[in-house]
């Protein structure tokens, strides 16, 4: 009696479809645990003394204060104003700000001078108006800002 033979050769690719369940199923378990993990994490920040920033004696400084009633205030001068009884010209409206800082900008740049900003903002100020206020410089053409500290 003759063998048959079995014509067909053997099956030299690999077999994909368990990696795909495998993947399927890694997926589901991200997809169910993503919405369960924190999405902040909770910081105390320490009190530490801050280094004085550098100042460039050939610049003026523009110092722009923000009150904790969000009322926006400005001087312009050879120096920093960290005086809180300081007269200085006020704003009413962060816009009224932003034209104001624009012209300062556009006048110390004609007469080829160079500004430093700094923001000091009261500690009862929310996130938020510091950050549309920052913003409200870069629409005005401020490039590097220096945020304004008290010592511990």
């Amino acid at each position: 009696m003759a063998r048959i033979r079995n014509k067909r050769k053997p099956v030299a690719e690999m077999n994909v479809v368990p990696y795909i369940d495998v993947m399927l199923v890694l997926l589901v378990i991200f997809m169910v645990t993503a919405p369960m993990l924190n999405q902040g994490v909770k910081v105390d920040l320490p009190k530490v003394s801050s280094e004085v920033l550098p100042q460039d004696n050939d610049s003026r400084v523009l110092t722009v204060s923000i009150k904790a009633d969000k009322t926006y205030y400005w001087n312009m001068g050879e120096e920093v104003d960290v005086d809180q009884g300081k007269e200085s010209e006020s704003a009413v409206s962060l816009e009224q700000l932003v034209g104001a800082v624009n012209g300062i900008m556009a006048e110390n740049s004609r007469q080829g001078k160079k500004v430093q900003v700094f923001v000091r903002g009261d500690k009862a100020v929310d996130y938020g108006s510091v950050m549309a206020v920052m913003g409200g410089l870069q629409q005005a053409g401020v490039g590097n800002v220096g945020l304004i500290t008290e010592a511990p």
